[in-house]
């Protein structure tokens, strides 16, 4: 599979000296080269892995916010693609503990989904204050200070970029352990903004069940199935409880992978591109600032979390036969590809 990374061309010889325009000539002429050999390549790849190598195009902000009550250090990457005219969704990229996720901005996967889908992508790097028990992220704890501080850097974007809907954009939350835990308490927080979450193996959380405005909003929760038992039984638990109560969220356990991404990131990106469509629509719609659409239990399909199967839904989860929720019969097939380990 070709690197993610895309060209990355370095001449530290050009760092220093009075080159001027030659140097700029120069570095313009390696940037055609490098995107020249990026598109013969496509050549040579098989259909579905030109998004990995694409050259995407787009603008680049940085912003930093003051140390809040549960965080240390708040900084933020905002990456959108040169073209878009109005940015319909931002997607957050939340790393793993106190991890600097702002380069994943430069992922290509993600940065091909932003430009098919019309979406900014925010990195994240959050930090705790020194405390006395590492394993617990405060910062994932959205509701304490990290969720304002988030919304606090798009509205520092909006008004420093040429695109001002940032200010009220809604989220797609994207994370990796300590990041998913943040999404879920972020959407428990602010179920308004958020279009659709991601739950990606974390282990520590601080809220059980939902509000129902929060479980409303689709969720999609990843289990490694070699991962810690501890974080499994949490997960499942978190799943079971808020799907009872009618959460429209599905749970998917990865065969063979622990504490790792695994093919979770394809498998979000189908989900996602499933919940912009049902929730936001097209960039006209999305422009009118209408609230997010709500989705109905029965508008879904049901995914049978021991068989497999797939059904429609009832109006409501049946208690004694816990099951996966989608927004789309492309979802669940998704869903099904995962657990069998077979190609999306």
């Amino acid at each position: 599979m070709p690197s993610r990374a895309g060209p990355h061309v370095r001449c530290g010889c050009l760092q220093r000296g009075g080159l001027g325009v030659r140097r700029q000539n120069f570095i313009a002429t390696i940037d055609s080269m490098a995107e020249a050999a990026v598109c013969f390549c496509h050549s040579l790849l098989p259909p579905g892995c030109t998004a990995r190598t694409q050259v995407t195009r787009g603008g680049v902000l940085d912003e930093a916010i003051p140390p809040g009550t549960n965080y240390e250090k708040a900084e933020f990457r905002l990456w959108y693609p040169d073209k878009a005219t109005f940015v319909r969704a931002v997607l957050v990229l939340m790393p793993g503990s106190n991890a600097d996720g702002r380069s994943d901005v430069n992922d290509r996967f993600w940065q091909s989904f932003a430009s098919r889908n019309e979406i900014a992508l925010l990195g994240c790097h959050f930090t705790d204050k020194p405390h006395e028990e590492p394993f617990i992220e405060n910062y994932a704890d959205a509701a304490q200070g990290s969720g304002q501080a988030l919304l606090d850097a798009l509205a520092a974007f909006s008004s420093r970029s040429d695109h001002p809907e940032l200010m009220n954009a809604p989220l797609l939350l994207w994370g990796m352990s300590a990041g998913g835990e943040f999404n879920y308490e972020f959407t428990a927080w602010k179920p308004e903004r958020v279009v659709a979450f991601v739950v990606n193996k974390g282990g520590i959380y601080f809220s059980a069940l939902l509000p129902e405005a929060a479980r409303r909003v689709p969720g999609l929760l990843f289990v490694g199935e070699k991962d810690l038992d501890s974080r499994k039984r949490i997960i499942v638990r978190l799943f079971a409880l808020n799907r009872r109560a009618g959460a429209r969220w599905a749970l998917a356990e990865e065969p063979k992978v622990g504490h790792v991404v695994g093919r979770s990131q394809e498998m979000a990106a189908i989900f996602f591109e499933a919940a912009l469509s049902l929730r936001i629509g097209s960039s006209a719609s999305a422009a009118s600032f209408a609230p997010l659409a709500q989705l109905e239990e029965r508008s879904g399909v049901v995914g049978e979390l021991v068989a497999g199967g797939l059904r429609p839904p009832s109006d409501n989860p049946n208690s004694t036969d816990l099951t996966a929720w989608f927004p789309t019969e492309r979802v669940a097939r998704a869903w099904q590809a995962l657990r069998r380990s077979e190609p999306f």
